[in-house]
């Protein structure tokens, strides 16, 4: 009896505050219309009347709205019972702020809808208005600075289907799966920042930024700056707001560190506390500031030999190498030599070819600048020629006088270099029948048992 009670009353309540929500709105309001199901005008106020130019809101009534409001939605929201909660109105003398409603009986049925005119004046709107406008911005820039630091490389990118290729491509997406630290190895223009790029990509953070800092490339009196950002007046000249550093803009996100053996010594130890404790201080702050940043670092010095000068700190060392990934020089892919030429000259955009001398030469070189000098040489050799097949003349004048160095081979003897190369040739075709022996035995055209007993002669893993 009690519930039935409260019931009663709840209904009560709920009754007189709807009769007390449409007075107040009406009474405040602009005007009020309401329509029935075929969208003609059963009731209007005077206030709304008088704005539409009626002498009298009687001889409104029984027209169809859009006769008396030109540009009413009213017949849109009894035709689909969906109401239109804000929206603008033109009218002859200034715009409003209209609120559409659907009507139902008892029963549940649409009936009519009843539309408000809240506002006359869009200056009582203009601090929402600013506010509005001033959150979109801030959301595009955030968006725009967002897609500016997305990953520009995919694993699709690291061209090469040799061995090593293979097994850096390998360990890559391995360390794409988690957040543990990754360093990177290997000499210049190997593809280390686009492997950095691809592992981001590739991870869980792919959707927040990816940030990237050269230590060699920043005066090491700006570097910490750079990477922990500033607080307010930190020094003369210092932005009044502070800063934010490569950490902070990296949140959430990976922050590359490239030619990380460049690092003065003492940034080496603020990044092992990032490393270890996830925090650190923007320059001329006593804030602590969380981190939770994916590191990734790569170098093309030999971190070794430089702790072993003092000149970086073996506990970041050893903290780095969680999963280093040594990224070989050209010179020791050189099965991927005609892919990558393919690649480049479809980057380049070019409709040149390499004739079988020519790729050959290129195999012949040492190629100390690695893929961004080979990228140099074709894209020099395309500009040079005069025919769309490049020639070994083409080749050798975009190499130069003082680039073809030969590759320095070690002296072996017969059988030996025979081992190794059937060593090569069974393991790069391994490789490219993804570890599938009888398909690699038939490519080689061996026998599957033969094939098995050099692959365990020679030590190779077939899986």
């Amino acid at each position: 009896m009690q519930d039935s009670d409260s019931l009663k009353d709840y209904q009560q309540v709920r009754l007189l505050a709807i009769r007390s929500l449409f007075e107040i709105i009406e009474q405040s309001s602009e005007g009020t219309i309401i329509v029935d199901r075929d969208a003609r005008i059963v009731w209007m106020n005077e206030r709304y009347a008088r704005r539409f130019g009626l002498d009298d809101a009687s001889s409104a009534i029984g027209q169809p709205c859009e006769s008396v409001i030109p540009g009413s939605l009213m017949r849109e929201v009894v035709s689909n019972g969906r109401p239109i909660l804000l929206d603008m109105l033109d009218t002859p003398k200034e715009p409003l702020v209209v609120m559409r409603l659907p009507v139902h009986d008892s029963s549940g049925k649409l009936i009519g809808a009843i539309g408000f005119a809240l506002f006359d004046e869009l200056r009582s709107l203009s601090p929402l208005l600013k506010r509005y406008a001033s959150m979109q911005q801030e959301l595009a820039s955030t968006r725009s600075l967002l897609r500016a630091r997305q990953a520009k490389y995919s694993f699709a990118q690291f061209i090469g289907t040799s061995a090593a290729s293979l097994e850096v491509k390998r360990r890559a997406r391995r360390g794409a799966s988690s957040d543990s630290p990754v360093l990177l190895l290997g000499e210049t223009g190997t593809g280390k920042e686009l492997l950095a790029h691809a592992i981001h990509a590739a991870s869980a953070r792919a959707h927040k930024a990816f940030v990237s800092i050269n230590s060699a490339a920043i005066p090491e009196t700006l570097l910490e700056a750079e990477f922990f950002g500033t607080a307010p007046g930190a020094f003369t000249g210092a932005e009044r707001k502070g800063r934010p550093g490569k950490l902070q803009i990296a949140e959430g996100g990976t922050l590359f560190l490239d030619e990380i053996g460049d690092m003065p010594l003492p940034l080496q130890s603020k990044l092992l506390r990032v490393l270890q404790e996830k925090e650190y201080e923007p320059v001329g702050s006593n804030q602590m500031i969380h981190s939770d940043v994916r590191i990734i670092a790569a170098t093309s010095t030999d971190l070794q030999a430089a702790m072993a000068r003092g000149e970086f700190r073996a506990d970041l060392y050893y903290r780095l190498n969680v999963l280093p990934i040594q990224v070989p020089p050209l010179r020791e892919r050189l099965d991927d030599l005609p892919a990558l030429s393919e690649a480049i000259l479809e980057e380049l955009g070019s409709q040149h070819e390499l004739e079988d001398p020519a790729q050959a030469l290129l195999a012949r070189h040492a190629w100390p600048g690695n893929i961004r000098e080979l990228r140099n040489v074709l894209e020099r050799a395309t500009l040079l020629a005069d025919q769309p097949r490049l020639s070994v003349g083409d080749v050798q004048a975009a190499l130069g006088d003082l680039a073809p160095l030969q590759v320095q081979l070690p002296q072996l003897s017969y059988k030996q270099a025979c081992a190794d190369f059937e060593r090569q040739l069974l393991e790069n075709t391994l490789a490219r029948c993804a570890g599938n022996v009888p398909e690699a035995a038939r490519q080689l055209g061996l026998g599957r048992s033969t094939l098995y007993k050099k692959l365990l002669a020679l030590g190779i893993k077939s899986h």
